[in-house]
């Protein structure tokens, strides 16, 4: 169970000089096509932040191809340090209003681009670890799945966004159901297994969040596995119980298309299929891509919108790229 004072800095283990504690916000304006990511990686015990601002409506496989992107990787944590209302260094300002419920996020990068957005969430913060949330983490080998130690502690919130981006110069509303998260563990910057973090939003009423494994050495990536997710249905959560995807990728190994048949813990059974709208690598620490898409959603008459993130780190990748017979032990 999440609790108000998870909203703040959780004692990091001293053991671990890679701990972190992490805040993410990812919003959209659906008629631009334009995914808005705002990202904050808190090494506490090294006393450095990682932080992530991009914007993209864009088919790109580069960053400079994209809308907008500020990454700084060795921001100074500020003193006081404060979960709950921080500012940092490369402009970004967030304050927590109400804990785990009514976020108000700032940026300005000094030079016409900004972020001023209001997030409040539509329902409690979903505990992974919990199993009167989650039937996946009691019932299954699969609900274990803690991204490595990254997620040793996370809740996932979907909830509605309002305010506005000035993209150098220009306005763009945001208004807009989306998901949030939080996390909080050990995260070294190798060894994490592939994951696929991904959200439908319908409506207000509506939503479904998951996450899922995946091998992207087995036909790219194809087959999907439940870990842990939830439906968001007329103000109720109901935990997934079950469930299985495939993704179709591209040769950048974008997902262009996903099929998701969900189980819920009320026995009802969801069909999705979402296709990319956009695609961008999203970097949130130096050694691992989030294979980012906005995509657009179907289930049953209904359509919507979400993100969809497939991280894979660098040396994986570097491996399934390279041609056989090339790793140093095959030249002694």
């Amino acid at each position: 169970m999440i609790r108000d004072e998870d909203a703040d800095f959780h004692q990091p283990d001293r053991a671990h000089p890679t701990w972190a504690e992490t805040n993410y916000f990812g919003f959209y304006n659906a008629e631009e096509h334009l995914n808005v990511g705002v990202y904050a990686l808190f090494r506490t015990n090294l006393g450095t932040v990682t932080s992530s601002i991009c914007m993209n409506s864009q088919r790109t496989v580069t960053h400079w191809d994209s809308d907008f992107c500020d990454m700084r990787s060795a921001i100074p944590i500020p003193e006081p340090r404060n979960l709950r209302d921080y500012a940092l260094s490369n402009g970004l300002q967030v304050r927590c209003l109400e804990p785990n419920r009514l976020w108000q996020i700032h940026y300005d990068d000094g030079e016409g681009t900004s972020i001023d957005v209001r997030y409040e969430a539509l329902m409690p913060a979903f505990d992974i670890h919990d199993p009167e949330m989650d039937p996946m983490c009691a019932s299954s080998p699969e609900g274990k799945f803690a991204w490595g130690t990254a997620y040793n502690g996370h809740f996932d919130q979907t909830g509605v966004f309002t305010g506005s981006v000035t993209l150098r110069g220009r306005r763009v509303p945001i208004d807009c159901v989306s998901t949030m998260d939080h996390s909080w563990g050990p995260r070294p910057e190798r060894g994490a297994p592939a994951m696929s973090w991904l959200h439908a939003h319908f409506s207000q009423d509506f939503a479904i969040h998951a996450i899922f494994g995946f091998d992207p050495a087995r036909e790219n990536g194809r087959d999907l596995w439940l870990a842990h997710g939830y439906v968001l249905d007329r103000g109720k959560v109901f935990g997934l119980k079950a469930g299985t995807g495939q993704a179709v990728r591209n040769q950048e190994r974008y997902p262009e298309t996903v099929a998701l048949r969900l189980t819920d813990s009320d026995d009802r059974v969801w069909n999705l299929n979402g296709r990319a709208l956009t695609t961008m690598p999203w970097i949130y620490v130096p050694n691992s891509i989030g294979f980012n898409t906005l995509s657009e959603w179907t289930c049953a008459e209904q359509r919507g919108y979400g993100e969809i993130m497939d991280f894979i780190e660098l040396p994986v990748l570097n491996a399934l790229n390279s041609a056989p017979g090339t790793s140093r032990a095959s030249v002694r």
